[in-house]
């Protein structure tokens, strides 16, 4: 095996046992909370339903979210034929550990599917986890240079990068010379986006593409949307299932 598809296989399992600890957590966090008496102790039910919010905001889907035109959005990168029967939106960020999941899990399900003309797939990536680091900003920002430079093809080769590389949220982050390295390995020319992304250049595109998630009601990651009907499960692995029998 080489080493960077060694590194990539490491990478995976991080992702997979990150997405099943942030579960666990998950779970225990509402066992706790289920457990409090409804009249007793109310600061210490305020307070862990405030913790609760910040460790579940990242996966809570449950919003009613606006079903925009897969294919038209202006802040992400398409793959497979824009008039396909099928269209499936996510909303993603390069740092949570539920989109690596989930983009493990579906990438190639999607990729033949959209290769087949069944399905249109956007991906639209955005900052939602400015509250641990600049990582996300960073990424995404890196994202949108490597589209605007190097076209949507090399974007989506650097996306899948992004995540296939993607750091714990506890860090450490790539830095910005690793973000150049990952674009060019994606087949963008380093000369035409390495300013770019160290200096920021595109974080505009960042806030407006964040706040048009924020405005479609997305208030977490990942966010999928088939056809324009919000997909939930209780895994990656029942939500990518849930999307490959609704294409095919």
């Amino acid at each position: 095996m080489s080493k960077s598809k060694a590194k990539a296989a490491d990478r995976a399992a991080e992702r997979a046992a990150r997405a099943q600890q942030a579960r666990a957590e998950q779970e225990r966090a509402e066992r706790r909370r289920k457990m409090l008496s409804v009249g007793g102790v109310v600061l210490a039910m305020v307070l862990i339903i405030g913790v609760g919010f910040l460790i579940q905001r990242d996966r809570d889907t449950s919003t009613d979210v606006a079903a925009p035109a897969a294919g038209q959005g202006e802040y992400g990168v398409v793959v497979g034929p824009t008039d396909a029967p099928h269209d499936i939106v996510i909303y993603e960020d390069f740092l949570c550990p539920f989109c690596g999941a989930l983009e493990e899990e579906s990438s190639a399900d999607l990729a033949r599917l959209a290769e087949e003309g069944k399905v249109t797939v956007e991906y639209r990536p955005f900052n939602l986890l400015s509250r641990i680091g600049d990582y996300s900003q960073r990424a995404t920002n890196a994202f949108a240079v490597v589209l605007e430079e190097s076209g949507p093809e090399v974007a989506k080769q650097f996306h899948d990068l992004l995540f296939e590389n993607q750091p714990s949220e506890s860090g450490p982050f790539p830095s910005d010379a690793d973000l150049v390295e990952l674009a060019v390995e994606a087949g963008a020319e380093e000369d035409a986006v390495a300013e770019g992304i160290e200096s920021g250049a595109r974080n505009d595109w960042v806030e407006e593409a964040t706040q048009a998630a924020q405005d479609a009601g997305v208030r977490g990651t990942p966010t999928v949307l088939l056809d324009g009907e919000l997909v939930n499960g209780g895994s990656v692995e029942e939500i990518s299932a849930a999307l490959v029998a609704g294409v095919e």
